[in-house]
């Protein structure tokens, strides 16, 4: 039987994910992580983009979120998040139209968004459309 940890998502409106999984992958801010039962105790800052869970006999389950924190204790692994969703509850056409609404305002000098602003709204939209097309390419 493979080893495992628990797991905690929490966003500042729910809680997504409690259980045991045997693996998590998510995008950190220096790069991917892959935290595995045993790893050492770990705080670092996530930035928008997929979260995979892999839980016990296999099974994977993707998330977006658009960043936060992940901390790794002995048996447990918390992710903090201002917003977390289910893959599967994301829509493919509202993440490309937020994406063509930043670009937009980042060109639009007079626009009442500042750069700084529509900067991260295209980030955002941008790792939820890689999260969807990840989905895509593993369900093939």
């Amino acid at each position: 039987m493979a080893m495992t940890m628990h797991c905690d998502i929490v966003s500042a409106e729910e809680s997504i994910f409690s259980g045991l999984i045997e693996m998590l992958i998510a995008a950190g801010s220096l790069g991917d992580l892959g935290i595995a039962p045993g790893h050492a105790p770990l705080l670092t800052d996530l930035i928008p983009g997929p979260v995979r869970l892999i839980k016990p006999g296999g099974e994977e389950v993707v998330y977006y979120v658009s960043g936060g924190f992940l901390e790794v204790q002995s048996s447990v692994v918390t992710l903090l998040a201002d917003t977390a969703l289910r893959a599967g509850d994301m829509d493919e056409a509202a993440a490309q139209e937020a994406m063509a609404e930043a670009e937009r305002a980042m060109q639009d000098s007079s626009a009442e968004l500042d750069y700084a602003t529509a900067a991260t709204r295209l980030a955002e939209a941008s790792a939820q459309l890689r999260v969807l097309r990840q989905m895509k390419k593993h369900a093939q």
